[in-house]
């Protein structure tokens, strides 16, 4: 499983997770409106990222936060 982070002013939040790195890395993609480099933008309303300034991402979890309390593979088509 792969673990989606936002981070904003320093705090990093679990937000989505994936089935492969391939399936995040594109859902980044698609959120990211903004590229400002190094794993920061702006992100599209309504995704997992939309009110983070950078996005993190660990095959292995990296805060104590409930996996069950986010979305699994996460869709433009479920905004």
């Amino acid at each position: 499983m792969q673990y989606l982070y936002g981070t904003t002013k320093g705090v990093m939040r679990l937000v989505a997770t994936f089935g492969s790195q391939q399936q995040l890395l594109a859902y980044v993609r698609w959120a990211t409106l903004q590229n400002l480099g190094h794993q920061r933008g702006k992100f599209e309303q309504g995704s997992a990222l939309a009110t983070y300034e950078a996005w993190e991402h660990s095959a292995e979890p990296l805060t104590d936060e409930d996996v069950n309390a986010v979305p699994h593979n996460p869709t433009p088509s479920m905004l």
